[in-house]
């Protein structure tokens, strides 16, 4: 007992992230009648919010550095304008046009990173005319008027889903299938890094509370495929996700370049003394967020089926609200992309399970400022207890 206090104690705000994802989702399964977890619901959610997800992951790095940006939402539109006019009006071929959007993502990216690492102008005031830019030259792209609609190899990536090699008519298998092998590779995993931690004498956990936070993560991830077994089996969008998320947490705590952005901000000038270049950290990071939002404007479009001007409106703020409720602080230095991935679910069950109950959009702002409010007051006031 004295030991999981412990664990509670020095994890707060991750356990917290968690306990407040779960209980929200009970609090509307319980509310909706159950209808928040049905499969077909479940399925959607993670479609509604997939393009979040991604801008959070992004966002999440460059609050990480002590930075902000404030232009994700309109750099999203305009991505999702130029893929239009490409795949539609010059009939490039998809993969051709996707490959193109991420290059003028990442173009967007290190622009704002010039500015922001090589000339110090505040990212703030970069990026809000960033927003204003590229909202501007959306309009001017699409004349104004919606384009659609996209090629049908282009609509797989956001509404397809995995076929069913195996399928018997009732369970999508194969996604049974790879939900057991996720289960294999965590527990395998999890036994590796245990081991480890006991061959260079580093401090563990109990035996029991190893295994039992193994076995509730098992079940949660074999609840979770099975749920999606029994509608239609994994979205494309989500196998996306999956890549995102693992490639970024190993690359922020397993590489020299991902603790560098921690460093950068954590304590800028300490950084700086230790022979780290801090402002090639910094124009990578909004390079990867260029990138990261062109991504997240070709899932929106691909859901849409359609590019409009309207497109993006407020994916600025849903991001920035995903990775402060997931534990980034704004301060720099402090934050996780497990984290902005929990802080974007809060955030889409929050959407999702007001929308179920019929509460109008002006109240469903408001809950969400609230949220937001309580995030960061809750991280400050950790701080001040620590310090």
């Amino acid at each position: 007992m004295n030991q999981i206090k412990l664990i509670i104690n020095q994890n707060i705000r991750k356990f917290g992230m968690i306990i407040a994802l779960v209980g929200i989702a009970l609090l509307f399964q319980i509310i909706t009648s159950g209808i928040l977890l049905t499969p077909l619901n479940v399925t959607n959610i993670i479609m509604q919010n997939s393009y979040i997800i991604i801008l959070g992951i992004g966002m999440a790095l460059v609050i990480i550095t002590g930075e902000i940006d404030l232009s994700v939402g309109s750099v999203a539109a305009f991505i999702g304008a130029i893929s239009a006019m490409l795949m539609i009006n010059y009939n490039i071929p998809v993969l051709v046009a996707i490959a193109l959007s991420l290059l003028v993502g990442a173009i967007i990216g290190a622009w704002h990173g010039f500015w922001v690492a090589y000339v110090n102008v505040p990212a703030f005031i970069v990026t809000l005319a960033g927003m204003l830019l590229f909202r501007g030259l959306t309009l001017i792209v699409l004349g104004g008027k919606t384009l659609a609609p996209f090629p049908d190899g282009f609509r797989t990536i956001s509404s397809d889903f995995l076929p069913d090699y195996f399928s018997n008519g009732n369970v999508h298998l194969l996604t049974m299938i790879i939900g057991i092998a996720a289960i294999v590779l965590y527990i395998l995993n999890e036994c590796r890094l245990r081991k480890n931690e006991s061959k260079y004498n580093l401090n563990q956990t109990t035996f029991t509370t190893f295994m039992v936070k193994n076995i509730l993560i098992s079940v949660i991830i074999f609840i979770f495929t099975y749920i999606l077994a029994i509608y239609a089996g994994i979205p494309y969008v989500l196998l996306i996700l999956l890549a995102l998320i693992i490639g970024y947490s190993f690359f922020m705590n397993k590489t020299v370049n991902g603790r560098h952005i921690y460093a950068v901000g954590g304590n800028k000038s300490a950084a700086q003394l230790s022979g780290i270049k801090t402002r090639k950290v910094t124009f990578w990071v909004f390079v990867n967020m260029g990138v990261l939002a062109a991504l997240a404007g070709l899932v929106f479009a691909g859901r849409l089926n359609a590019a409009t001007p309207q497109a993006g409106e407020l994916f600025e703020l849903d991001a920035i609200a995903a990775a402060v409720i997931g534990g980034a602080s704004l301060s720099g230095g402090v934050g996780t992309v497990a984290g902005a991935v929990i802080g974007a679910l809060i955030m889409g069950i929050l959407n999702n399970g007001m929308s179920l109950m019929g509460v109008g959009i002006d109240w469903q702002q408001a809950v969400k400022g609230l949220v937001l409010l309580s995030a960061v007051a809750f991280d400050i006031i950790n701080k001040n207890k620590a310090s």
